[in-house]
């Protein structure tokens, strides 16, 4: 197909992302202050917890079954090999630059995770309903479009709080213990043993007590090890992170749909139950307007250097790049850090996955669906997870480092997006 052809068909699903996007920033800054901060929480809430899962669940419901789930199976495994691809990405940038200790967290993370759910959903459907597209007929593109989109987002939710979380907490925490050992004193005693009131072998008056205590037996003693590790270990890997709504819905989408009993209740112009399907459908189709909408307004308002002032229309841009500009001096952010998370994301990542996936297609690896491989490479080429600004918030590190990151890689995506959408469509065609 002609080059243009590819490349206009790989802008328009951008445009409307930019679009939408800078109307949701317009509608953060003072002058509007519709997406205020509390209407920001509630949205974000609504997305969440309704959005999300009933998007997740409709689509899945509608379009996997059994087989299809089996035909997708290298998506998981493509997945993680962008988390691990980016991580040994970014610890090489950590070195190159010499990342300051508390920016090393996030440097792996925005490097480790990719938007994998809002930026598929968005832009991948989008190409299937341009006239020039070349996966086919519009219907059947769509449908299987969603369900790739859709699946990614479910894979790439748990990846995130799995390895993205404990990457940036065991950071976080190395920051906090260095940060400690300055305020820390040697004392000759333990000073547990002194100020514990359940200690009751040295009391305050010298006196030695000696504290005779019932000795287990082996089975119970064995018991009690095992179910304390057992706790220990559910919370170093923050299994409970994994119940999110989303993770839940794709639970109940996956088994209503490979079920195929299941799937009669639910889907068909006879299924029974089919306006329960109907209405979480319509649920689902709030979702990618709200995203979208939200992307814009936390990058405008990730932090306090972009608190704009009332501003005339033609001053406003400007105001957004000075305010950027004093944002990453005054953070102490490294220009380099910033070009090379760039270069990570958009180049590096991108050049890596046209291996990976051209090299499982030509083993036999994955099956000839241009669709499904243009959306395997396009998991290797988008900007880093909005999510990451929630993590740097839940620990209290580098947030504003985070929202001048954010800002850099969603402002260099429109371009390099688009440039590698086409790309990928001219390789897998």
């Amino acid at each position: 197909m002609d080059m243009w052809k590819l490349f206009m068909t790989a802008l328009m699903p951008v445009l409307k992302l930019i679009i939408i996007t800078a109307l949701g920033a317009f509608l953060a800054v003072d002058r509007f202050n519709l997406l205020r901060e509390s209407a920001r929480k509630h949205l974000n809430s609504l997305v969440y917890y309704v959005f999300i899962p009933a998007l997740i669940c409709s689509i899945l419901t509608k379009s996997i079954t059994f087989r299809s789930l089996v035909m997708m199976w290298f998506m998981p495994l493509n997945i993680l090999l962008t988390f691990i691809a980016g991580s040994a990405l970014g610890w090489l940038l950590m070195k190159i630059t010499k990342a300051s200790h508390d920016l090393q967290g996030l440097v792996l993370g925005c490097c480790a995770a990719g938007n994998l759910g809002n930026l598929p959903l968005i832009v991948i459907p989008s190409v299937c309903k341009q006239s020039s597209s070349p996966f086919g007929a519009v219907d059947v593109c769509y449908q299987k479009a969603m369900a790739y989109a859709t699946l990614s987002l479910a894979v790439g939710c748990i990846y995130f709080w799995t390895i993205v979380y404990s990457i940036v907490r065991a950071y976080s925490c190395k920051v906090s213990s260095v940060s400690k050992v300055d305020d820390s004193t040697s004392y000759p005693l333990d000073l547990k043993e002194i100020t514990d009131p359940e200690n009751h072998s040295k009391p305050s008056n010298g006196l030695v007590v000696t504290v005779v205590e019932k000795k287990p037996t082996p089975d119970v003693a064995n018991h009690t090890k095992f179910m304390e590790t057992l706790k220990n270990l559910v919370l170093k890997l923050n299994l409970h992170l994994l119940l999110t709504p989303a993770i839940i819905a794709v639970i109940v989408g996956l088994m209503i749909g490979a079920i195929p009993q299941l799937r009669k209740l639910f889907v068909g112009e006879n299924a029974p139950l089919r306006v329960v399907q109907d209405s979480t459908s319509m649920l689902g189709d709030a979702c990618i307007p709200a995203v979208t909408l939200l992307v814009g307004a936390t990058l405008l308002k990730g932090n306090n250097h972009y608190q704009l002032e009332v501003l005339p229309e033609e001053n406003l841009m400007k105001k957004i790049l000075g305010n950027f500009v004093s944002g990453l001096k005054g953070s102490g952010v490294k220009v380099s850090l910033v070009i090379g998370i760039v270069a990570v994301r958009f180049i590096a990542l991108p050049m890596l996955g046209v291996g990976i996936v051209k090299g499982a297609v030509h083993f036999g690896i994955i099956h000839h669906d241009p669709l499904y491989q243009f959306t395997l490479l396009f998991q290797y080429a988008v900007p880093p997870a909005v999510t990451m600004s929630t993590i740097t918030q839940f620990f209290g590190a580098g947030e504003t480092e985070c929202s001048i990151m954010m800002l850099a890689t969603y402002a260099c995506a429109s371009v390099f997006v688009t440039v590698w959408s086409t790309i990928f469509m001219w390789i897998v065609t």
